[in-house]
């Protein structure tokens, strides 16, 4: 008997948005899952994680009842209860909290569990009709996103399929392999059909750089020192492309006197870097205008990222490689899509009174800082949705602290017992994508997609959208965005914003939103004041802690910088099993990824006296892991990687690798600085 092949679209924080093929076996079960054949960016290709989906949708530890919580908080203590009753405890709960300290006291909390435009904003319409407290959505993508509004001012790029008409290719900041298996289909179409080559930027040597043609392994944090030294090269060496520069962009003789010290010398002593190394990738990139560099965002979580992805935007428009097809660069597609998105996330309901708490500092918010909470109240009510902070925010140890307050509280709806879920008052149990209707965007291609339930939801599961609407009807809350079911959302959405409906799109497999060969590569101009790539950027623009920003591309030496009692750089690289805590559930990744391990150079280990295996802590003022060792070659010294988010439970004590993450705001507009963190590792019986 054959199987029956549906169609569905990939949820997760991830630029693909796959185009999937789900089979359904049976009306109440999927089986193997497998990229669309006909997508044009998915290309019948997904990563391992998704093929195994039926993992995560039948896991026997799947959430499918309501739970409240009988004992001390994370005790693990729970006691079913209908959704009726666990729907009146928490519009309770915001009624008393509401009464005793306004409605800021309650804060919404989510982020990408899911990056469908129903089904992740959909608490966003509740939050502005009730007037609780706003959410700066920092964690991710803030950092990289000023810096490259900074230069480009447009939240697109070259179009990510041209990758396969690129003759020289550069990953700055990513690991494909690991992250976004489609980018390496693409590179191999142009490595087999041009003869391209590939170069990776990357504090180690990951599963991408170990295929590519050449892998600069600069320090963390030190991106825009490399980036001004190849500019430096380009300029003095000839192959700026003056005419270009003079015509789109906005260079001066100023940033020429400016690049003029940047040697790369200078850069050398910062990144680590031999001079000829930079000047060698600095002649490749310059004498190829077909040049590609696709950003990842891990290149910008330091305390400088903003400021280092700026100047590494630069080096297209100096070469004037944005003319090209298979030239340019790319961070993200995200504004391509140009949604209406209003019906959802109620943003014509938002009053800019209201107070905004970022959610990087969630601990501090939590435990009462002062300038965390604006001065507000304290936080007394939290609905997490698509989000795990115990254990995926920085300063974990204090985000603990803050969510295991009596006095808090805490509703989470979720699929698994997360770390977060186990320290919650209520806990209601969700939907995964196949078993709800959304529309999807991407931030790594430019096609817009449908997707309807593939089965019926698992036990008592609602969607995020259904939990919405049903807590707003015990609130009271009346507004048009109310009352539609998530398709008719879908619907609402596509047809104000002057698409197809839901019923065509999904019908039509998806439509691409690309822009014209001429404006995806700013042929007629950058947005922004005379149309112009700024190699100087308007920082208060793009965000209020723009104070010491550089006026011209640089490197800016805010990083946490090594000392003798914290002597390593702290990188927490994303596993290639896991995808943030989505899959840590799944036996298969589970089996894969092994335990939580940290890469050191070998000549490091040796000096520490360390043997592969070997039980290590790290360190330091915020708090300590234990972790095994393993040398690894792929690492410069002084660099410890590992490769995360695990949940705390792994580690002993409980505390994952995001307690040694400091929360500080990063300029300009906020983030994480994930990958900026000194540590010091001392073997057990030191401690």
């Amino acid at each position: 008997m054959s199987i029956e092949i549906v169609r569905s679209v990939c949820p997760h924080d991830c630029p693909g948005a796959c185009s999937l093929e789900v089979e359904r076996p049976a009306p109440d079960r999927i089986g193997r899952v497998r990229g669309a054949a006909g997508h044009p960016y998915t290309d019948g290709v997904v990563c391992a994680k998704v093929a195994r989906y039926a993992e995560r949708v039948h896991h026997p530890q799947r959430l499918t009842t309501p739970l409240r919580r009988i004992g001390p908080k994370g005790s693990g203590a729970f006691a079913p209860l209908s959704w009726d009753e666990a729907l009146d405890s928490l519009a309770e709960a915001i009624a008393a909290a509401t009464r005793r300290h306004g409605p800021e006291a309650v804060w919404p909390y989510f982020y990408g569990g899911t990056m469908g435009q129903v089904q992740r904003p959909a608490v966003d319409r509740l939050r502005h009709a009730m007037g609780w407290s706003r959410q700066g959505m920092t964690i991710c993508a803030a950092i990289a996103g000023a810096g490259w509004m900074a230069g480009v001012g447009a939240r697109w790029g070259t179009d990510p399929r041209e990758i396969a008409e690129a003759d020289l290719i550069v990953l700055w900041g990513m690991n494909p392999v690991a992250t976004q298996v489609n980018v390496m289909s693409l590179i191999a179409t142009a490595r087999k059909t041009r003869g391209a080559r590939l170069v990776v930027i990357d504090p180690w040597r990951t599963a991408t750089a170990a295929v590519a043609d050449l892998h600069l392994a600069p320090k963390p944090g030190t991106d825009g020192a490399l980036a001004c030294a190849v500019m430096h090269v380009l300029l003095r060496d000839g192959l700026a492309d003056r005419d270009y520069m003079a015509r789109l962009t906005d260079a001066s003789p100023a940033l020429e006197r400016h690049l003029e010290t940047r040697t790369p010398e200078w850069a050398a002593a910062i990144t680590g870097l031999t001079p000829e190394v930079i000047e060698g990738f600095a002649r490749r990139y310059g004498n190829c205008k077909r040049s590609y560099i696709r950003f990842g965002y891990g290149m910008s979580r330091s305390r400088n990222g903003a400021a280092g992805l700026h100047a590494a935007s630069c080096l297209p428009a100096m070469t004037g490689a944005w003319a090209y097809r298979g030239g340019g660069a790319l961070l993200g597609t995200s504004g391509v899509f140009g949604l209406d998105t209003r019906a959802v996330d109620g943003s014509d309901m938002r009053d800019r009174g209201v107070r905004d708490l970022d959610m990087c500092q969630i601990g501090r918010v939590l435990t009462g800082d002062g300038e965390a909470l604006k001065g507000g109240p304290p936080v007394a009510v939290m609905l997490v949705q698509n989000a795990n902070p115990a254990a995926t925010a920085p300063e974990s140890a204090r985000v603990r602290e803050g969510l295991s307050r009596e006095d808090l509280f805490l509703c989470v709806h979720e699929q698994f017992m997360t770390d977060t879920a186990a320290l919650a008052d209520l806990v209601l149990p969700a939907t995964t994508f196949l078993e709800h209707d959304d529309l999807y965007t991407s931030y790594g291609h430019t096609f817009l997609q449908a997707s309807r339930a593939v089965i019926a939801p698992v036990g008592q599961l609602r969607s995020n959208h259904d939990l919405i609407e049903a807590l707003a009807a015990r609130l009271r809350v009346s507004h048009p965005a109310f009352g539609l079911s998530a398709w008719e959302m879908v619907d609402r959405v596509l047809t104000a914003s002057s698409h197809p409906g839901a019923e065509a799109v999904l019908a039509a497999g998806w439509i691409d939103c690309a822009r014209p060969f001429a404006v995806q590569h700013f042929l007629e101009g950058f947005p922004g004041p005379g149309g112009r790539f700024r190699f100087a950027p308007d920082w208060a623009r793009l965000g209020p802690d723009h104070a010491g920003m550089p006026a011209l591309p640089d490197h800016m030496p805010v990083l946490e910088e090594t000392d003798a009692e914290h002597p390593f750089r702290l990188v927490t690289a994303p596993s290639r099993h896991f995808l943030n805590t989505s899959f840590t559930e799944t036996p298969s990744s589970r089996q894969a990824a092994g335990r939580p391990t940290v890469l050191i150079h070998p000549e490091d280990a040796a000096a520490l006296g360390l043997t592969a295996g070997e039980r290590v802590r790290l360190g330091n003022r915020r708090g300590a892991v234990d972790v095994h060792v393993e040398p690894s070659p792929d690492l410069t010294r002084g660099v410890v990687v590992v490769e995360s988010i695990w949940p705390g439970s792994a580690f002993a004590g409980g505390l994952g690798i995001n307690t040694l993450v400091g929360a500080d705001r990063v300029a300009p507009a906020g983030g994480a600085a994930f990958h900026d963190t000194a540590v010091w590792l001392r073997r057990l019986e030191e401690t």
